[in-house]
């Protein structure tokens, strides 16, 4: 199975600085424990932004001599990586940034999105090429957590999407 994971604000928010413009510690740990021994195909920008790198992580840049950590491979496009992260035999998670996300979403049987009920300052908008909006919601719950930044609490809304025309990579 592909699947994408992420997380927006209420005002299409992903992104600020190569990092996340909120800090949620539970909506992190959502993330860490859904990805769990899956390979990951991500950008290079959101790659560097990681402490942790599991290994099977496939790294989409252009950069031929760009030196990654133990275990990871660089890939020359999105459709590469998750041809390589299939053949892991293990599940395959997109995990941003947003061009990543508008390259894989064709290929993605879920996408996993955690809609956080707050507008937040941002520099990176998530794709508006992904048309969620045709994709059946199979999943959805919600909690309410204390962003750390401000001290407020906001509602995460942890949805499940299934698309209904996965593209092949065969084709691609």
């Amino acid at each position: 199975m592909i699947a994408a994971i992420g997380a927006v604000a209420s005002n299409d928010m992903l992104g600020l600085d190569n990092w996340l413009p909120w800090d949620i510690p539970e909506e992190l740990a959502y993330f860490e424990r859904t990805v769990a021994g899956a390979a990951l195909v991500v950008g290079r920008l959101t790659y560097e932004s990681m402490d942790i790198v599991p290994v099977d992580t496939f790294v989409v840049t252009g950069q031929e001599n760009y030196v990654l950590r133990s275990g990871c491979h660089r890939v020359a496009s999105v459709e590469a990586g998750l041809r390589q992260a299939l053949a892991t035999g293990k599940p395959v998670f997109v995990i941003g940034g947003a061009s990543v996300y508008a390259a894989a979403w064709p290929y993605c049987e879920r996408f996993f999105l955690t809609r956080i009920d707050k507008p937040f300052d941002g520099d990176t908008r998530f794709p508006d090429s992904i048309p969620l909006d045709r994709w059946a919601v199979v999943a959805d719950s919600q909690a309410s957590y204390l962003e750390r930044r401000s001290g407020e609490p906001v509602i995460c809304r942890f949805l499940q999407y299934a698309q209904p025309d996965v593209k092949s990579l065969n084709a691609a």
